[in-house]
C-alpha cells in the first residue's frame, strides 16, 4: 500500500472492483450458490459481506469527515496513514478474521443486487471525494473491530484492501468448485 493521495486510494479501489466484477459478473446460479467444502460462504455471500462493510464504510467515513470539516483544519489532499495502521494492515496478510454479526451476509442477495449496492454506495463516496482531498481528518477516528482506531483515509484504503482480500477467497471458492 503506497499510496500518495487520495486519488490514488480511489484509483486503486477502482481496479478492484474492477476485477471483481469481472470476476464474479458472469457467473451461472450455480458457481454463486455453490458452498464447497471447507469453506463457510458461497460467492454469493461474499459479495453480499463486501456491499454491507463498503455501506458500513462510505457511512463512518461520512461522520467522521464532517466531523472533522468542523474543525476547521484543511488538507493538502496527500493521504495519511499512521504507522500504527501500517504496521497492522502488513501484520494481517494472512490473518483470519471473523466478521462481525451486522455485516455477515443474509444469503438473500443475489450478485446483481449486492453489486448494485455497490455502485450506490460508490457514487456516494465519490461525492464525499472532495471532503477526503481537502479537510485534514487525523484527529478524527473511529475504531474497526480488528485495527483499532483509524481515520477516514485509512478506511477508504481498507474498503479496497478488504474488497481484493475477498477477491483472493472467491477465487478459491471458484477453483474448488470448477
Amino acid at each position: 500500500m503506497n499510496y500518495q493521495t487520495i486519488s490514488d486510494i480511489y484509483e486503486a479501489n477502482d481496479k478492484v472492483r474492477a476485477k471483481l466484477k469481472g470476476i464474479v459478473g458472469n457467473l451461472s446460479d450455480e458457481q454463486t450458490n455453490t458452498l464447497p467444502d471447507g469453506e463457510k460462504w458461497t460467492v454469493k455471500e461474499f459479495v453480499e459481506h463486501i456491499s454491507i462493510v463498503d455501506e458500513g464504510i462510505m457511512r463512518i467515513s461520512a461522520k467522521m469527515l464532517n466531523a472533522a470539516k468542523d474543525n476547521g483544519r484543511k488538507s493538502d489532499g496527500s493521504a495519511k496513514f499512521s504507522e500504527d495502521f501500517m504496521q497492522k494492515i502488513a501484520g494481517s496478510r494472512d490473518a483470519k478474521f471473523e466478521a462481525p454479526e451486522r455485516v455477515r451476509p443474509t444469503g438473500t442477495k443475489s450478485i446483481a443486487e449486492s453489486l448494485a449496492k455497490m455502485d450506490e454506495t460508490r457514487e456516494k463516496l465519490e461525492e464525499l471525494r472532495p471532503l477526503f482531498e481537502s479537510v485534514e481528518c487525523a484527529d478524527v477516528k473511529f475504531p474497526h473491530p480488528a485495527f483499532g482506531d483509524m481515520t477516514a483515509h485509512e478506511w477508504l484504503a481498507l474498503l479496497g484492501g478488504h474488497e481484493a482480500r475477498h477477491i483472493k477467497q472467491i477465487e478459491n471458492v471458484l477453483a474448488k468448485i470448477k
